[in-house]
């Protein structure tokens, strides 16, 4: 595996960029799992990046860390987003991710935001670029 596929499988915030009925950009930092070349984000129809997304589907997302050499690093991409609704495929979507960010599914706040999750954004990228000081 390389690099940019390891920091992505390990990192917990994803700044997600949707466009806006006004055409402005809206960013919204996520929870997310990187696995097979693709991008998934649990959330709720209601959220205004579903609403975007209905509207424009194109989307650009960046991940980094770092405020200082030599650990900085990045990676952005830009992709085309598709939503899942579909049960109980979003439910099993939905658990993994959260499995990346807590050890249990029987923990509270991850049994809520699971109750929470009517979909999931599935992002496929379209190009990588990474950065690095």
């Amino acid at each position: 595996m390389n690099k940019r596929d390891e920091f992505l499988k390990k990192q917990k915030i994803l700044r997600l960029c949707t466009i806006d009925k006004n055409n402005f950009p809206h960013i919204t930092p996520v929870w997310y799992r990187y696995s097979s070349g693709k991008i998934h984000i649990g959330t709720n129809t209601k959220t205004q990046k579903i609403k975007n997304i209905q509207k424009n589907n194109h989307v650009s997302f960046c991940v980094d860390v770092g405020i200082s050499a030599p650990s900085i690093y990045g990676v952005m991409s830009k992709g085309i987003a598709s939503i899942i609704v579909e049960m109980p495929k979003t439910k099993t979507l939905a658990k993994k991710i959260l499995l990346k960010y807590f050890k249990t599914l029987e923990n509270k706040s991850a049994r809520q935001l699971l109750d929470d999750t009517d979909c999931v954004i599935e992002i496929v990228p379209e190009k990588f670029s990474t950065w690095n000081y």
